[in-house]
Parts: C-alpha cells; sequence; structure tokens
C-alpha cells in the first residue's frame, strides 16, 4: 500500500501565484460558515494556557539548561485545525490536551475574532491540497467556522518543490521574514495536504525603557554558571503580584490591550518551573498597579523543534499510531507523522517582535488499486502490428505455443 504523507503546516499561508515553481494560481473553495451557537473564547484559550505550561514542561525537560520559545496560541491553532477532522478515540485524545470544552466550535470562532481583533497580532489560517484531491464538506465548514480558513489547490503531486516554496514564501510574508524555510526540501515529496497558521506580534511597550538606562550584569544560568546580559532598567507604574512562590510583573503594550507577564521563581531558577494555570491566571486578578523598579534582560530566542513525542507525551498517542482516526478531513487521510514548530522572539527597549509557525505531518493513504478486468492470454491467440493511422496490416500471427519458435 503506498502511503503519503500530509503535512498540516499550522501557521501562514497566501494566494500561490508566480511564487510557485510552475506559476499556477491557487483556486480556493471555501467551507460556509456555520450557524452555530455563539461561543465563548475563555474556556478555549484557558485550554490553550493549560496546553501551553504542559509543553512548557515537557520541552524544559529535554534539557533543563537550554532556552525555549514557542507559540501555545500557533501549536493550538495548527493542532486543533487538524483535531476538526478527526472521529472517536482521536478526537477525545486531542481535544483532552488542548483543553477544548465539549463543543469547541463556537468558542473556536469568538477565539479567532479576538485573535483578528488585536491590531499588533497577525493571524492566518489556510488548507492546502493538491489539484486531484477534495476535502470533506462538512470538514470545510467546521474550520471556515473555526478559524476561518479555506481550501486552496496546488500542484502539490506534479511541483512539490514549487508548491513548497509557495507555502514558505506565504509563511514569511506573514511572519514578516521572521520564519523562513518552515519545511525543508523534499518536505512535500508525496504530500497531499498542507494546513498553515502563522501569527505574528510586534508591539510597543506602554513606556520604553530608555537606552542610556541599559546596562550589562550578571545573569545566574540554569547550568549553574553566570552569563553577561544586557538589561534594560526602568521605573515606573506596572502591576505587580506575589503567588505561589512566584514574583509577577506586568509590562503594558501601548493601546491597553497586550502586556507581557514576567514570572519570576523564589529560590535560583535552575529547576524546570512548576507553575499551573491556576497560579497563572492568579496575576491576571490579583496584579495591581505599584511603583517599581525593573531590570529585564534584553532578548533575541529562537527556536526550532519537532515536538511530535512531547504531545504524545501529554497523552496524544492515538494521533501519531495506526489506530488514527481523520476520515473527518478525507475517507484516505491517516495518522500524524510529525510536528514541527518555529518560533522567535526579541524584546528590547522599544518593545516585542515575536513570530511562531507550526507544521502537523499527516500520512494519508492512498486510494485501493482499481478492480481493473482481467485478460489472460493464456491460448492461441494473435497478434497484429498495424499502422494505427489507416489500419495497414503489417504483421499478423497466431501464437500457437509460446515455448516454441
Amino acid at each position: 500500500m503506498k502511503i503519503w504523507r500530509w503535512t498540516a503546516t499550522l501557521l501562514a499561508l497566501a494566494v500561490c501565484g508566480s511564487a510557485c515553481g510552475t506559476g499556477a494560481e491557487a483556486s480556493e473553495v471555501r467551507g460556509r460558515v456555520l450557524d452555530v451557537p455563539p461561543g465563548e473564547a475563555r474556556p478555549v484559550i484557558a485550554g490553550e494556557l493549560r496546553f501551553g505550561l504542559r509543553m512548557l514542561d515537557a520541552w524544559c525537560a529535554r534539557d533543563p539548561k537550554a532556552n525555549v520559545v514557542f507559540s501555545p496560541s500557533s501549536l493550538a491553532g495548527g493542532l486543533g485545525m487538524a483535531a476538526l477532522g478527526a472521529e472517536g478515540e482521536t478526537a477525545a485524545e486531542m481535544a483532552a490536551v488542548l483543553g477544548w470544552p465539549k463543543d469547541p466550535l463556537g468558542g473556536l470562532k469568538a477565539r479567532s475574532d479576538v485573535l483578528r481583533g488585536l491590531k499588533e497580532v497577525r493571524t492566518s489560517d489556510q488548507v492546502w491540497a493538491d489539484e486531484g484531491l477534495k476535502a470533506e464538506q462538512d470538514y470545510l465548514d467546521r474550520v471556515a467556522t473555526g478559524y476561518g480558513a479555506g481550501l486552496k489547490l496546488l500542484p502539490l503531486a506534479t511541483d512539490p518543490e514549487g508548491s513548497r516554496k509557495a507555502v514558505n514564501d506565504a509563511i514569511s510574508d506573514d511572519t514578516e521574514g521572521m520564519i523562513k524555510d518552515l519545511l525543508p526540501e523534499g518536505a512535500l515529496d508525496g504530500v497531499g495536504w498542507v494546513l498553515t497558521d502563522a501569527i505574528h506580534l510586534k508591539a510597543e511597550w506602554a513606556q520604553e525603557f530608555e537606552p542610556d538606562k541599559t546596562a550589562t550584569g550578571a545573569f545566574s544560568t540554569a547550568a549553574g554558571g553566570r552569563a553577561d546580559a544586557e538589561f534594560m532598567n526602568g521605573t515606573g507604574d506596572f502591576g505587580y503580584a506575589r503567588h505561589g512562590g512566584w514574583t509577577g510583573v506586568r509590562l503594558p503594550y501601548a493601546g491597553g490591550r497586550l502586556g507581557m507577564l514576567a514570572l519570576l521563581p523564589d529560590g535560583d531558577g535552575r529547576e524546570c518551573p512548576e507553575i499551573d494555570a491556576g497560579t497563572v491566571e492568579s496575576f491576571g486578578s490579583e496584579a495591581a498597579g505599584t511603583r517599581l523598579e525593573v531590570s529585564l534582560p534584553k532578548v533575541d530566542l529562537e527556536t526550532g523543534q519537532e515536538v511530535g513525542p512531547l504531545l504524545q507525551g501529554l497523552g496524544m498517542t492515538t494521533a501519531f499510531s495506526d489506530k488514527a482516526d481523520f476520515t473527518g478531513i478525507s475517507p484516505s487521510t491517516d495518522r500524524i507523522s510529525a510536528v514541527r514548530h518555529a518560533a522567535k522572539l526579541r524584546v528590547d527597549e522599544k518593545g516585542t517582535e515575536a513570530a511562531a509557525a507550526t507544521s502537523v505531518e499527516m500520512e494519508v493513504k492512498s486510494s485501493a488499486p482499481e478492480e481493473l478486468p482481467r485478460v489472460a492470454f493464456d491460448r492461441p491467440y494473435l497478434l497484429l502490428l498495424q499502422d494505427l493511422s489507416t489500419g495497414e496490416p503489417l504483421f499478423l500471427a497466431r501464437v500457437a505455443d509460446p515455448s516454441r519458435k
């Protein structure tokens, strides 16, 4: 049985025009936005926070001495688009890991509306398929409702490298060039589907740090050593609270919609952080405006990881196994084979810029071989060699015994 890989790149896309190696335009099919009961974004977003903290624990456990940066929103969004086409145990496990409510579609739509209402944040969601494939209409309706995504058709089978370039270029465009070449060379060979979700954030501090106050200072690393860091120093009214062995400082961005919560643990912080969603959420209600002196390092972080094993460790196992059921996407969709995530985060005196991309690669079974009529030349037969345009009989033979001359 031939196996196709199905890549769900949970991050950014655009129409494929001259960017494709073939120069072909990508035609688009959009599902119908369903008339679902109004949902609340908060339960879905709370689930993303719990999911993100569990991912942080698992990621840190790989190497407690290393930096980690990723987007729970991007990972949850990308995996969520796949989960909308999952069935049975596959769907139940994915929903549990993502922290979804029982019926998530209304909440997912509300979450997407929230993201698209943030002027400092740009998101995009897209389903791509080979020109010869067709998605289930119900799936197209659900991703259109929950994520505002449509289906675009590309020559994935006949021009995988041109299609890969188009996808990568679109991701780069939607992340302002921060995430490039998410799909490596050869990634789309034999691929029938690509789902993408991209996120880019750029926001200025409500109160910028003065560059002339930035100074080099010592930072005690998770490895137990000391490193020089460029510390931004500022005084102002910040949200401040202590809870559960953590000190939290909330630094607002201009416009008042976004903020950064910086959490400092008691002790040396060398161990992977043990913090739950309840503790994090408590800073939202307990942090009060307090006059503070803040000293925060400038950072420029970058991560690129295959996180499929981490997700399986969280309990999303069936989706990666031979028992996976993604027939809600199409009857031939098989299991997830890999999940890649790339993210960048820059923090300086002016503000913050960040971007992330996620790819979920899935295998798709080819169609069962067509039952064809069988003709066995197992008794004497004739051969006629002729000019096909005129029928001129050039040679004629009767084969009575093919073992003889």
